[in-house]
C-alpha cells in the first residue's frame, strides 16, 4: 500500500470525533511543510516527557479520561488524542480511540515488549533510547527485542529451484517435469 493511501485510511474515522481531528491536522497534505514539521518537533518532545513519566513507574496503572490525563501531563486534549493513537497498539486493552471523545474513560496500560518492539518499528529512536528503559530491560534484552523486531519486518525469499534439479513436492521427477510446468 502506498504511503498516501495508508494516509487516507488512516483519515477514515468520524472527521468530528477527537481522532479525525487529530489526523487532519498531523497529516495534512496541504499544509505548509515547515509547519507540519515544526509541529512533529513539538509533539514529540511532548511525547518523549509523556513515555519518560509512564516508562519512571512501569507497573502503575495509568487510568482517566481523556481530559484528565491530558491535564495530567499537561498537554492539550488534541496532544493527548495523538498519544493515545500512537500507544494504541501497545497496550495490553485498547482504547476506543475512534469513537472517544473527551470524557471517555482510557487506559495506559501497557505491554512493555510490545511498547519496546513497536518504538523500534516506528523507528522512534528518542524513546526506544530513553534511559528509563534501563530500569525495565537490561541490555541485553534491549538488543534482543531490537534484533527480534527488525527480523519480523524482514522479508526472506526462497531458494529459487533450478528447472532441473528434483521437484520439492517429492515426487523424485525434475522439477521441470512436475511443479514446474
Amino acid at each position: 500500500m502506498a504511503q498516501n493511501e495508508t494516509i487516507e485510511e488512516e483519515l477514515r474515522v468520524d472527521p468530528d470525533s477527537l481522532l479525525g481531528k487529530w489526523r487532519r491536522k498531523a497529516y495534512d497534505q496541504t499544509a505548509d511543510k515547515q509547519k507540519l514539521r515544526l509541529f512533529w518537533e513539538e509533539y514529540f518532545v511532548l511525547e518523549k516527557g509523556i513515555y519518560a513519566q509512564l516508562l519512571a513507574e512501569p507497573d502503575t496503572e495509568v487510568r482517566g479520561t481523556v481530559r484528565e490525563l491530558a491535564e495530567k501531563y499537561g498537554i492539550s486534549v488534541a496532544e493527548m488524542t495523538g498519544f493515545l493513537d500512537g500507544i494504541n497498539d501497545s497496550l495490553v486493552t485498547p482504547n476506543p480511540i475512534e469513537t472517544m471523545d473527551e470524557d471517555t474513560e482510557v487506559n495506559l496500560v501497557y505491554d512493555k515488549e510490545k511498547l519496546y518492539r513497536n518504538m523500534v518499528q516506528a523507528k522512534a529512536d528518542w524513546l526506544y533510547n530513553l534511559p528509563e528503559w534501563g530500569a525495565i530491560f537490561d541490555e541485553a534484552k534491549r538488543h534482543e527485542l531490537y534484533l527480534l523486531q527488525k527480523k519480523s519486518e524482514t522479508i526472506v525469499k526462497p531458494k529459487k529451484i533450478g528447472r532441473n534439479e528434483p521437484c520439492p513436492c517429492g515426487s523424485g521427477k525434475k522439477y521441470k517435469y512436475c511443479c514446474g510446468r
